[in-house]
């Protein structure tokens, strides 16, 4: 895990980050996403909403961006060096996310069901994944000692984001909140490879 921020203005930066989007996603839960304002968010976090956007430049990015990227890639790069690459990635989410606070699982688990529910969401997200697996191939690439670009490398993160994708949208159980139980299931069944049999 990376280190808190030691200086006061920091921590009171990250307090405040903090609390607006727990307000908001109480909010979004109590009264739903759009129904739900930028002043209202503000106001539940007793925060101007010039300071607001000042956190976060609009409404959907209070869902969308991720506080948790940084966190991993440094988890997935603390691992030994013998380990594979899947292994590793599998490690560094148990780290991370297990080792949160049980409140702060909940919240991810509800931004992520937010994501997949909200349409407007879930097209932003969708976006998203080509910075992603640029994101991922760099880790892999550092990990390896290969090109970013090289193909192997960028076809080996694009199949580790197309394992979240088809968890975030699959039918079934909108909750979402067992994710990543299911996230570390499909990515030990992208290990063993595609069974042959029933």
């Amino acid at each position: 895990m990376t280190e808190l921020p030691t200086g006061l203005r920091e921590r009171k930066k990250v307090k405040t980050r903090l609390a607006i989007r727990e307000h908001a996603m109480a909010l979004f839960k109590d009264q739903g996403y759009d129904k739900t304002t930028v002043e209202q968010i503000a106001a539940a976090a007793e925060v101007s909403p010039s300071t607001f956007f000042r956190y976060f430049p609009s409404k959907e990015e209070v869902v969308l961006q991720d506080d948790y990227d940084a966190l991993l890639i440094a988890a997935f790069h603390a691992q030994e060096v013998e380990i594979p690459p899947l292994q590793a990635l599998r490690n560094a989410i148990g780290e991370v996310f297990l080792s949160m606070p049980e409140d702060r699982q909940a919240q991810e688990a509800e931004r992520i069901r937010l994501m997949t529910a909200v349409p407007e969401l879930r097209a932003r997200m969708l976006a998203q994944l080509s910075e992603m697996i640029q994101m991922l191939a760099l880790a892999v690439a550092e990990r390896v000692g290969r090109q970013p670009d090289d193909f192997e490398v960028r076809t080996f993160a694009g199949a580790l984001i197309g394992v979240a994708l088809s968890i975030a949208v699959s039918p079934g159980d909108d909750s979402r909140d067992d994710y990543l139980e299911q996230f570390d299931h499909a990515l030990a069944l992208l290990e063993a490879g595609l069974p042959t049999g029933p």
